[in-house]
């Protein structure tokens, strides 16, 4: 992935990972349009970061993501980076006397047809671009996962096999396609609480090492992973994985 001269979409760019990597490439120069629910978020980000453009979409809304990329498609019809970074994560109790799988749906809908639905609006403008990448978020918790999570985790393993996929289906077309699967990292995902847990990583430094990854293009098949989490992504193949399993959910 090129560093500079980007003009570059984050798709969930309001908090968290997306906001710190959507500035991060900002400060390198590139062009960032951020993308998420809320306009007067968006606005008050953009007014932090002169240049830096805002636009509200609603992935859960077909009809707000078309209206996103036309509007994208007119206004920078030189879009060469897509970052798809929106997801949702919250707890189950599948064991519970009344479970009620409207949680499940909801994180279907937006970490998988999210996904899906954002990379087939702007794939064709992607197309014949130079330099262009897709970048979308998986998890950790795709290859080991945390069992209160999941739907979460199922959710981030569907990303990572689709992505191997797409990146198969483009090898003749120019288009890159990264996989960024983030460990434990202090954002509000989760809640107010993981945003100042201290066994998680700071957002600061997680970005840090990711674009320090870019920058030497060192992300084996397409996967972007930090240093702090290689070992759980490797656990089934270094025969770890029933330990690894068992120490997150004891």
């Amino acid at each position: 992935m090129k560093m500079t001269g980007n003009t570059l979409l984050v798709v969930g760019g309001t908090s968290g990972i997306g906001r710190a990597l959507a500035e991060a490439f900002h400060a390198r120069g590139n062009r960032v349009i951020i993308a998420g629910r809320r306009q007067a978020l968006l606005d008050r980000i953009a007014a932090d970061c002169p240049g830096l453009v805002g636009i509200a979409c609603d992935l859960d809304d077909p009809a707000s993501l078309s209206r996103l990329a036309r509007d994208v498609r007119d206004r920078f019809p030189e879009l060469n980076a897509l970052f798809v970074n929106a997801g949702i994560s919250r707890a189950e109790d599948m064991a519970a006397e009344r479970w009620d799988v409207a949680d499940a749906e909801a994180m279907v809908a937006t970490n998988i047809l999210g996904v899906l639905r954002t990379t087939a609006a702007f794939l064709p403008i992607l197309k014949g671009k130079a330099d262009a990448t897709i970048m979308a978020t998986s998890s950790n918790l795709a290859f080991v996962p945390r069992a209160d999570f999941p739907t979460y985790c199922a959710s981030k393993a569907f990303v990572h096999s689709w992505l191997q996929s797409l990146r198969h289906q483009l090898r003749h077309i120019p288009v890159e396609v990264l996989e960024l699967a983030p460990p434990y990292v202090q954002t509000e995902l989760t809640g107010a609480h993981q945003a100042s847990d201290p066994r998680a990583m700071p957002v600061d430094a997680f970005v840090a090492e990711v674009m320090q990854l870019l920058e030497r293009s060192d992300h084996p098949r397409g996967e972007v992973l930090v240093e702090r989490d290689r070992a759980r992504r490797w656990a089934e193949r270094d025969g770890r994985y029933d330990a690894t399993f068992a120490a997150m959910n004891p």
